[in-house]
């Protein structure tokens, strides 16, 4: 079975398990959006959701975060990891937006990436959840999934995004993001499916045997 028949199997099996895929970062507008995103680095969205579920309502807009100041920022989301980090980078974000943009998101990955905080992944994600634009952020988890479904060598998540860009049409690339990210949660586990045991990694490698020791991201 070569790369092209595996991605298929992948594709097919994820639409019947995922037919809808809900942005799982809770957000009101696309500035909400970028700072979850911000937010979520190194931290499980449902913490992410469970904070900002009481910032949103009230603080939304750039012009609200850079008004509050960094210090107050921390105190909203102190109980995110590496939270001062995020903080600066949430109050420099605001700014630049305010200043650079009129307080709006910009549209293009170039932009979205010269922002404080903002890389490729996080831009990606913006791109594609916030304005629709065809886009595939390669997280860890999709970067562990694609090596145990046989897609990518798994050198680093630049070749991974190559890869999987290469393997589906560009029209899926919304989706299947969303689509991976939920099944690697609920199936291809990082400690429990070691390629071995979900729907996915049998049908694809219906003879292997040992765990599949992935490449770290």
């Amino acid at each position: 079975m070569n790369e092209e028949q595996r991605a298929k199997i992948v594709l097919r099996i994820l639409n019947k398990i995922y037919p809808k895929t809900p942005i799982p970062l809770k957000h009101k507008n696309i500035f909400t959006l970028l700072v979850s995103v911000l937010l979520s680095a190194q931290c499980t969205d449902v913490n992410v959701n469970n904070v900002t579920k009481n910032i949103y309502p009230k603080y939304n807009r750039p012009e609200h975060f850079v008004k509050l100041g960094r210090r107050k920022i921390e105190k909203l989301i102190k109980s995110i990891g590496i939270f001062r980090i995020k903080a600066k980078s949430v109050y420099n974000l605001s700014k630049t937006l305010v200043e650079k943009y009129n307080g709006r998101v910009p549209k293009t990955f170039e932009q979205l990436e010269e922002l404080p905080g903002v890389g490729h992944k996080t831009a990606s994600v913006v791109m594609s959840q916030g304005f629709g634009y065809p886009a595939f952020p390669i997280d860890t988890h999709i970067h562990r999934l694609a090596q145990r479904w046989g897609l990518t060598n798994g050198k680093n998540v630049v070749q991974t995004e190559k890869d999987l860009k290469r393997l589906f049409p560009k029209k899926y690339w919304n989706k299947l993001h969303l689509q991976i990210i939920y099944y690697g949660r609920e199936y291809c586990k990082a400690r429990e499916c070691y390629g071995l045991s979900c729907k996915i990694c049998t049908t694809c490698y219906p003879n292997r045997k040992k765990p599949l020791l992935t490449k770290k991201a």
